[in-house]
This record gives C-alpha cells, structure tokens and sequence, in this order.
C-alpha cells in the first residue's frame, strides 16, 4: 500500500529558490585578489544564476553535460554551483593542485564540453589549456585569446529569466573526483537527490547546526568534494557566506572584518593561522565554531583553540564518496561533568555518524566477512552506506575492493568504534606499516609526534626492508629555532625516539627520522605519502628528502 504524498523530486532549485524568496537580503561576500571586499545580496546572486543559466544553454550546453570549472573559492564560482545544475548540466569542479596531466586525464574522461577559469589561475591553467584546446573556455576575468570568452559579458548578453525544469531527482547534479591518495582519482557522480538529502543531514543541530544568523567561511575549497556541501547548506539555512578568493593573505583579517561565527577547512590551515587568531582574540570574537576534516585534528591544537580563543572545533570525517560527511564530533550531554581533559580526548575523536548515515566495522575471513562489536577496542575496515553514498564510481565497474556485495561501501579506513558511537580512525588499509608479521600504524606514530613542542608536521611511512617487510620512517617538520623554549638547531633524532618509546613498543619505533622545512600536501592538504615515499627511496635520501 503506498501513501498518499506529492512525489516533488528533491533537486537543487528547492534550495535556490528558497533561499531567494526567504532570505533574499542575506549577503555573500568575496574577497578579490587587489585586497578589496565584493559584496551583494542571494537576490542579486539569483539574478545572475538565472541569467547564467540562459547563457549556457546558448552557447549549447544540453541537460547531463560536464562543466568544468577551474576556480578558486568566489562569487562567480557560487553562481557556477547553482546555474549549471539547475538547468540539467553537470558541475564539475577541477583541483587546481592536481598535475597538468592527471586533470588532462580527468577532464578528457568526464568528457567536459566547456571549463570556467578563474582570474587567479590564468598562467597556472596554461599548462593544463595545451592538452585540453579543443574545449571552450571562459574567464571570470578577461580574455585570454580571441577564442575565449569573457564571464561577465556572457551574463550581460543574457536574458533574466529562466525556468527550472528537473524532473528526475536521481539527474546527475555535480562530478568530483577523489584526491587519489591512494592511487588514480575517480570520479564521484552526486545526483540533485542525494546532495539534497546531504543539505538536510549536515545542518542537523548536532551536525553543522547553521542558522540565518551564522556567517560562513568555507576554507576547504569548493573544488574538494563540492567544499563539503557548505554553498547548499550555509544558503538553505540563510546564512551569510564569506569566501575567501585564492590566496587571503590575512584570514584572521578576513574573519574580523567580515564578522564569521563558523569558519571549516583542513588543520593544517587552522595550525598555520593559529598565532594570528591569538593575537586578534577580540577582533574574532563572534568565531564560535570551527568545522575540520581531511585528517586528523592534534588534541593539542583543538585544546588551543577552546581553551585560548574559545572556539568549539567539531572534528569530521568523510569522503568524496560521502558527499562527503559522514560523523562529527560533538560532546553529549552526558560529557559535560568530565574533566576538560577527557572531553579533549573524545573530541579528538572523528565523532558519531550523522542522521542517515550507517557504519560497521567488518573483517575478512577466507571466504566470508565478519562484522565486529562497537567496544571501543576491537579494530576492523570501516565500511559505510547512506542515501548520499556512492554505489559506483564514475565510468569505472563497482569491485570487490571498493564497493561490497550486500551494498556497502568500503572506506579503507582502519577503525575502532565505541560504545556511543564514536568513531576513531587507527590507520589507512594502505598505510598499514606491516613490520615482521605486526601492523603498525602510521597514524598513531603522527598523533603522538605532534604531541612534541618541538614537532610541528609528521608524517611516517613504511619503506621496503629485506629482514622486516616493511620498515616505518619519520618524515618531520620542526619548529622554528627560539618559536619554543629550549628548542636549539642540535639533531633531536634521539630524542625523538626516546619520546615514543615511552608510548609505543619497541618494533613501532621509526628507524630514521627525515627533517624538512615543509611536508608536501596532497590537492586537499593531507600529508603527500605517495611523494614522501618515493622520495625515501630515491638514491639521495640517506640524510634528506630531495
């Protein structure tokens, strides 16, 4: 027996138009390259995503094709996230921090019929143009041949009215592909269905729990998993939203000036502007929650953060192929009475899974699986499925190794799970060290490494060794000479290991320590491993990295 409700796909243009018509006068503000502030109002920004959507179809872009868009965080790329999937297209935002070659790949797979490019990244998109000429370009700024064509002269030319026409919920609305940490990128294909699904569940109040009177800064860029859904959530919600352009040169500056109360980006961004934010501590006074994801957030920068400045960090997990989120870290009610010291250690945690989302622990017999308790101690693959996960990746036949047979995908990641549900990643499946027969994980040798008042990045990885398999080295960042007390230019390898020797076995402790200035970032600022690897093994790598 079916009930008796209208079937009203859940598409994009619900959003759109709601945040019109509700909240018309809230503001969107970007910060240009020349330093200055662009501001105007959702009612200006849909005029534009209408006017946008007419220029495309004149320039011939049919429902299910690919747009490409090669853009930092703007306005105009806002206007992108609405116009090309409200009129049937599919968005498809390229990572500028991929190579010339993989994003050739990339784009020549997804078969994208036009790309956007920002103003910021002319001369970097040069390298990438050469091998992808036979597609049409436009520039936010202006033109870079005669060929091209200029953004803002396309809206002008165009019309002011368009109709949204989006039937299927289950249309294609937006294509990302993974970073390729561990290995080749793959495309992720979002349906208007799922991403609405996602808006929902993400601004649950013990999620993002954005309000009309929230301003939003979203530092993780748009091009890494559709900025974790923040351009639909912040404007369903009615928020203001702040983007930050290519390169802010002060976002303690931009936070003050512009008032944000919810700022979510990657630690590594949040430990590089932590001393400015310090110094500013009244002028960031309305910062009341920071949103971090990517990977794991030290507890000693989390205590900084609420103990100093008093702003609540929500620790988050997921994955392009989420959507990308799949728990957040929040304290329960029943949390309040614990020591400040215990209330770190949980929210150090990756969190609970959000509504509508379902997590097991699971681990491979010969011929069978096996799912594990949630105690807290057992440790197995974290597997995950919900509406706004993917069952497949893009052009590429679902595997054993990615996608199980009863529905779930497999995230790669090494996890225990609690009691209450909270989630703590041990390790990647990959980044598993396997040293004589035992595990070692990477991630654990980090954490505690970043623990040190003289560590300021570390990344450990496993390299080839004839007696063990496989042999774990430290690859670590310093900081800077007089920044800590005590901290001299003396080689602190020793002491280094003596200091995780007091946590770990002996087996688990790096055999060398490698010091750098800077540990390489992948194109969603996670430490670079594959790089750092094959860099320790390279010929020139007995005392540094290349």
């Amino acid at each position: 027996m079916y009930g008796l409700m209208m079937d009203y796909p859940l598409t994009l243009a619900q959003i759109l138009e709601h945040a019109y018509r509700i909240h018309a006068d809230k503001q969107v503000t970007t910060l240009l390259p020349n330093g200055t502030l662009h501001r105007y109002d959702y009612a200006t920004l849909y005029g534009r995503v209408k006017r946008l959507a007419n220029a495309l179809t004149e320039l011939g872009i049919q429902r299910g094709d690919r747009i490409a868009t090669y853009a930092a965080n703007t306005y105009q790329h806002l206007e992108l996230y609405y116009a090309i999937p409200c009129l049937g297209a599919v968005l498809h935002p390229l990572n500028v921090r991929l190579s010339p070659t993989q994003l050739a790949q990339i784009v020549h797979e997804a078969e994208d019929k036009l790309v956007f490019v920002d103003s910021a990244y002319i001369a970097q998109f040069q390298a990438l143009r050469d091998q992808i000429d036979s597609i049409s370009t436009v520039y936010f700024g202006l033109k870079s041949e005669d060929t091209d064509i200029c953004y803002e002269q396309l809206l002008s030319d165009a019309k002011p009215t368009y109709t949204w026409d989006i039937r299927d919920e289950n249309s294609a609305l937006g294509l990302c592909y993974t970073s390729g940490t561990d290995g080749e990128p793959r495309g992720v294909l979002y349906t208007h269905r799922s991403m609405f699904l996602h808006t929902l569940a993400a601004n649950q109040a013990d999620v993002f729990g954005l309000t009309e009177a929230d301003v939003v800064l979203p530092m993780v860029p748009m091009f890494h998993a559709m900025a974790w859904g923040l351009p639909y959530v912040s404007m369903f919600a009615g928020a203001d939203i702040v983007l930050p352009g290519a390169k802010p040169t002060s976002i303690a500056d931009l936070i003050a000036d512009t008032g944000v109360t919810v700022a979510a980006g990657v630690p590594t961004v949040w430990a590089a502007v932590y001393p400015e934010l310090r110094k500013r501590k009244a002028d960031i006074s309305k910062l009341r929650r920071v949103i971090v994801g990517g990977e794991a957030m030290p507890r000693s920068l989390i205590e900084a953060y609420e103990k100093e400045l008093g702003v609540e960090i929500c620790h988050a997990w997921g994955m392009t192929e989420m959507s990308p989120t799949g728990t957040l870290s929040k304290l329960r009610a029943g949390h309040q009475n614990l020591s400040d010291t215990e209330k770190w250690r949980i929210k150090a945690k990756q969190g609970r899974p959000i509504p509508g989302v379902e997590l097991r622990l699971v681990t491979e017999t010969a011929d069978d699986f096996k799912v594990l308790p949630w105690d807290g101690e057992t440790i197995g693959e974290l597997q995950v499925r919900s509406p706004w996960t993917a069952n497949r990746y893009y052009k590429i036949e679902p595997t054993p190794e990615h996608f199980t047979t009863d529905g779930w995908l497999r995230t790669g990641d090494i996890a225990t799970i609690d009691r209450e549900g909270y989630v703590q990643i041990v390790d990647r499946a990959k980044s598993l060290i396997r040293s004589g027969g035992e595990s070692i994980s990477s991630i654990a040798l980090e954490t505690a490494l970043l623990k040190h008042p003289y560590v300021q990045e570390a990344a450990v990885v496993g390299v080839p060794n004839e007696q063990w398999g496989e042999r774990p080295v430290a690859v670590v960042a310093l900081t800077p000479v007089g920044a800590v007390s005590n901290r001299t230019d003396a080689d602190i390898s020793d002491p280094l290991k003596q200091y995780l020797a007091l946590e770990f076995p002996k087996f688990w402790i790096p055999d060398r320590f490698v010091f750098v200035d800077k540990i390489p970032k992948t194109g969603v600022g996670k430490s670079d491993k594959q790089t750092l690897r094959k860099r320790l093994l390279s010929a020139e790598t007995k005392e540094k990295l290349p």
